[in-house]
């Protein structure tokens, strides 16, 4: 099984400093979907791992979780794309949880799920710091998008060596159907 993690705010959809509250306020990033479906037709399980601390700091409930959602996924499957998975971390940081990023509780739970017996094969695909630590702390592949955030944190000393880099989630797509097709000849 091949399985890829994306962040969803900053990678999937557009961010806010101020937390992505409300279906209304959850705007996709163009090219995301497509990106997704080319994932989904190469045989990719998809699985987003999303810290969610608005939760926690009564912001937006599940409810509301729950409607971006459906709009994610209604967007994502239109274009012929499929997510298998969303684990998320409620909590704020303060709570000190082994579920937030960059802590591998998420990670690991997602390994447990899909039988997962190597991580090395594994690429978490973020626009930040923590998700990029998160997949280094337990042996996956850090690939970051300069989508969100991912500028900002291609400047920090912190990003892991050997990260891969691109544009956005629709150009790491192209780039793994052109190892699939390099592999495949």
């Amino acid at each position: 099984m091949k399985v890829i993690i994306l962040d969803r705010d900053g990678v999937i959809n557009q961010d806010s400093r101020k937390y992505i509250k409300s279906v209304d306020e959850w705007v996709i990033i163009p090219g995301s979907p497509k990106a997704i479906a080319n994932l989904t037709q190469i045989g990719y399980t998809i699985v987003i791992c999303s810290n969610q601390s608005g939760i926690g700091h009564g912001l937006y409930g599940m409810k509301e979780l729950n409607e971006m959602h459906e709009k994610m996924h209604k967007l994502i499957n239109n274009e012929g794309g499929n997510i298998d998975a969303i684990f998320i971390c409620p909590h704020i940081p303060e709570d000190n949880c082994e579920c937030r990023k960059p802590k591998p509780g998420m990670l690991n739970e997602i390994r447990e799920r899909f039988n997962i017996d190597d991580m090395s094969k594994v690429m978490f695909v973020g626009d930040s710091e923590r998700d990029l630590l998160a997949i280094e702390n337990i042996g996956g592949i850090p690939v970051l998008v300069k989508t969100g955030n991912g500028k900002k944190t291609l400047t920090k000393a912190t990003v892991p060596q050997g990260t891969l880099i691109f544009d956005n989630l629709l150009a790491v797509s192209e780039y793994l159907i052109a190892k699939e097709e390099e592999e495949s000849e």
